[in-house]
């Protein structure tokens, strides 16, 4: 059945600890994802990349359905959105689909955990104008981060949230192809589907939902396995479960499932399963953490290992709103004198610009890092071998980007005795080994690799390494959740596994 479905997306993942705000101009331009898109263009821009709406297209036009495109954007996480962001983006959205008359559906591929200065329910004030627009009775279908801080009005106004399995996210393509299988299911009879929602009461750190581990990993097989599961009186659909973004302090942060089913109990029973093994598993959602000096002096003691250390850098990780220039790894690297390590990506524009302009060969002196304020911290001054200066441009080949033309805009490569840096002039995750190896790095040859990252590395880092170690190094996106000053979770949510309750 050919059927017209208006398409778009708004991807943003909101720190609301973070020190920089998203601004229309972090939507506007490419970073890890394209740049912002809009009309015919939009189809074509997502071509064999682990995105949801290229998995969504890709299923959908197997299927013989018209496309219509609307508006498609995605920031680096960061602070809040601004309200100048957030209404011309999601306005330009609305207006396209008015502009298109009468459709048959609508999906569209978002975060879950955006936060704006002037809302709390990004995603939720999106897809309440969609739904506004459209009518009860056209199918509605929208895909989600795992990361997702997912509310009752995201559930109740949209026919289906399709969320990802998998953190490193490589699912992010078969995530939109699902949505796209889901609204299939619709156009061939499929009933409207019953609905349950059920928020879990302890906040998970990010280190923690890492789904190649455990608990996760079981969790997310048994998840996988309801789906079409025949449950008392009914057939589940499809279920979802979202660990949730932590450091986002509003009312709905937290994990939560989602069930559809042809009844009211096969999905509260599916979710209700997943609710029982999120609670027999809370206390193996913690993760050790390590300080910069003793993890370097770990990794050190054992030199002469034939694969590498790598840290992760995690409270300064701008996949989850650091702005990626703190040096509290870097300083300590130094300060041992650490061999054959390397650095990256490190965000400092000023940095970058005085190396290209010295050249390569040539030594610089550079305060580096620690320019924007977000930690208590000052730039390490000292002089720096300029090794290598590119466009940062660059195709991804790992499981996490795979298929992106990434752009971190002008890069060097920095030597300060064993130690290297990649610095860029964009900020971007460290989660693919291209964003090293394009400045000819040979990660091989290795002993410390530091990336600026908390789990999507392990896709393509970890199958590399003797050892993955968890750093807690300055940077806004705190590992410990008790160090954070929440003021407005709501009341009884524990803020660490079987940690204090948010409250009283």
């Amino acid at each position: 059945m050919k059927v017209r479905i208006a398409i778009g997306g708004f991807q943003h993942e909101t720190n609301t600890f973070a020190p920089t705000m998203a601004d229309y101009e972090a939507f506007a331009q490419a970073d890890s994802w394209p740049a912002l898109q809009s009309g015919p263009d939009l189809i074509g821009a997502f071509r064999k990349m682990n995105i949801p709406i290229a998995g969504f297209i890709e299923a959908a036009e197997k299927s013989g359905h018209e496309l219509l495109p609307l508006v498609w954007c995605h920031a680096t996480p960061s602070a809040h959105v601004t309200e100048d962001a957030f209404e011309r983006i999601t306005g330009a959205m609305i207006d396209a689909l008015k502009a298109l008359g009468p459709v048959d559906a609508v999906y569209l591929d978002l975060h879950g955990a955006m936060v704006c200065q002037h809302l709390d329910d990004g995603e939720g004030e999106i897809i309440a104008r969609v739904r506004n627009l459209i009518g009860d009775e056209i199918p509605f279908v929208v895909s989600l981060d795992l990361h997702a801080n997912i509310t009752a009005r995201m559930v109740a106004l949209s026919d289906a949230l399709v969320v990802y399995r998998t953190y490193p996210h490589v699912d992010m393509a078969e995530t939109g192809a699902r949505s796209a299988t889901h609204l299939d299911a619709i156009f061939n009879g499929l009933p409207r589907q019953a609905k349950a929602f059920r928020q879990i009461d302890y906040l998970i750190p990010l280190t923690a939902q890492c789904t190649m581990s455990e608990p996760a990993a079981s969790i997310y097989e048994e998840v996988a396995a309801l789906d079409g599961k025949l449950l008392g009186n009914g057939k589940v659909s499809t279920i979802s479960l979202a660990t949730g973004f932590p450091p986002a302090d509003i009312v709905g942060c937290g994990a939560s499932v989602i069930a559809y089913g042809d009844t009211e109990a096969a999905a509260s029973e599916a979710a209700d399963r997943i609710v029982k093994q999120m609670n027999e598993n809370e206390a193996l959602f913690k993760e050790k953490l390590w300080s910069p000096h003793d993890a370097v002096a770990y990794a050190m003691a054992n030199e002469d290992a034939d694969k590498p250390v790598v840290f992760a850098d995690t409270q300064d990780n701008p996949g989850a709103g650091g702005n990626g220039d703190t040096i509290g790894i870097l300083r300590e690297l130094i300060a041992q004198d650490a061999q054959r390590a390397v650095l990256g990506v490190l965000y400092d524009p000023a940095s970058v610009a005085r190396a290209a302009e010295v050249g390569e060969g040539a030594r610089v002196r550079l305060a580096l890092g620690a320019k924007t304020g977000g930690a208590d911290e000052y730039p390490i001054d000292a002089e720096f071998e300029v090794v290598r200066i590119t466009d940062g441009k660059f195709l991804a080949t790992g499981p996490f980007y795979g298929g992106s033309q990434m752009s971190l805009g002008q890069t060097a490569r920095l030597r300060i005795g064993g130690v290297e840096v990649v610095v860029a002039s964009r900020k971007a995750q460290c989660a693919d080994q291209e964003m090293l190896r394009h400045t000819g790095i040979d990660l091989s040859t290795r002993n410390i690799i530091v990336v600026k990252s908390s789990v999507h590395f392990r896709a393509d880092f970890e199958p590399m390494a003797r050892e993955v170690l968890i750093v807690e190094s300055p940077g806004p996106n705190i590992a410990d959740l008790t160090k954070l000053p929440y003021k407005n979770l709501r009341k009884g949510v524990r803020v660490m596994p079987e940690g204090n309750s948010f409250g009283g």
